[in-house]
């Protein structure tokens, strides 16, 4: 038997890569936040006001949403066991299931343990090896990894750019045996939005399906927030929709809707719902009571787009420039240099404000920044004052 004299030792080769990654600003860490109360948070160094999170609405901490999850722990205990195929298929999934489909006026709607476990599952279970996709430059990881695992090819046309998707689809489109046009509603780093009514119009002339992740756009934008579609008037056009529980409504988890016979197709071939325990019975109800107060209080969503407004005002007002879409909720300031973005953004913790640094790989080389979030539950107080915070934190 062959031996060899030396050994690479796992711990030292993740420690030098762990190094690295340190030398050039980039190794990360977690943050604890505790309770929330509204907008305001507990962390381990006090009180703080979350302008990172994506609790859009803010119901992360209703007592609404509380209530339903600790009545379903009652009712039905904590997990739900097994997959939902065998024995996992608890009342509160099917009631959100249809909550889901209800909300949005489609068909049918199916509930994942998460967006990622969505993306991963869905794409491979539509296209593979003969098809070919067709994605956004700047699309989310999860979107990227699902078209990885489903084996097509995959063109990669620049963020947004209609015409350089049309010409793709010109080119390429013919020799597959089918084709997916994959993108974000709104691009959560970026703050601005996909041009969904020329996608669907593309994909109408070219043959081709449409895939919509609208985690940052459900329950926010839109009719009714029924979320980018509804924005672009096409609401419904679109052939598959994913959603998240875990962002406007204030849960976790995740669904996909659209027709029956695509709810029907993924409960069988979309392997990360095949092979995952269902989700929390307690998390379902939760997140139906989330969908109900989203229908029923249309002026959370108001509240959130104002916030994002005066944000953006405060921020101009204060010597800061935001980029991205003016009325998005998600609001960038690029700084540029990672180690930099990380320094105001500890600058600004020691302040008691909570936002978003973002270095690589979450966004390219050269555009580290500061993503700052809207909710419904900030106050007038708290968005002049972070606006106030970050311009000195800048300026130091």
């Amino acid at each position: 038997m062959h031996t060899s004299a030396l050994t690479t030792s796992l711990d030292d080769t993740l420690t030098a890569e762990l190094s690295a990654l340190r030398a050039r600003g980039l190794e990360r860490s977690l943050r604890t936040v505790g309770r929330r109360h509204g907008a305001a948070v507990e962390t381990t160094k006090g009180s703080a006001v979350d302008f990172s999170s994506n609790d859009y609405l803010g119901l992360a901490s209703d007592e609404r949403l509380i209530a339903a999850a600790t009545r379903a722990l009652h009712e039905h205990g904590v997990g739900a066991t097994a997959s939902r195929l065998i024995g996992g298929n608890g009342p509160e999934h099917e009631a959100l299931d249809v909550a889901v489909a209800e909300f949005f006026g489609a068909e049918r709607a199916l509930s994942f343990s998460s967006g990622y476990a969505a993306n991963v599952g869905i794409i491979p279970a539509l296209v593979g090896g003969e098809d070919v996709i067709f994605a956004d430059a700047l699309n989310h990881a999860s979107l990227i990894d699902g078209c990885r695992l489903s084996r097509a090819t995959v063109h990669v046309y620049p963020h947004a750019d209609a015409d350089a998707l049309e010409s793709m689809l010109d080119a390429r489109r013919v020799s597959a045996r089918r084709a997916l046009i994959v993108t974000d509603g709104v691009f959560s780093m970026d703050g601005d939005n996909a041009p969904l009514a020329r996608i669907v119009e593309l994909a109408q002339r070219f043959d081709a399906w449409t895939y919509l992740d609208d985690a940052h756009a459900v329950g926010v934008i839109g009719e009714g927030g029924r979320g980018s579609a509804s924005v672009a008037g096409i609401h419904g056009e679109v052939d598959v929709t994913v959603g998240t529980l875990g962002k406007a409504f204030g849960a976790a988890g995740a669904f996909a809707y659209g027709s029956a016979a695509l709810c029907g197709y993924l409960l069988n071939r979309a392997r990360s719902f095949v092979f995952s325990t269902g989700m929390l019975p307690a998390q379902a109800a939760a997140a139906r009571e989330a969908i109900r107060i989203a229908g029923t209080e249309p002026e959370r969503r108001e509240r959130v787009l104002a916030n994002a407004r005066q944000l953006r005002a405060a921020l101009r007002s204060a010597g800061v420039e935001p980029v991205g879409d003016d009325t998005a909720h998600i609001v960038p300031v690029l700084v540029g240099d990672a180690e930099r973005t990380m320094q105001i953004g500890a600058a600004l913790a020691e302040c008691g404000f909570l936002v978003g640094a973002v270095r690589p790989p979450t966004v390219p080389e050269g555009t580290s920044r500061l993503r700052i979030t809207a909710c419904a539950a900030h106050t007038d107080a708290q968005i002049r004052d972070l606006a106030g915070a970050l311009a000195a934190s800048i300026r130091e």
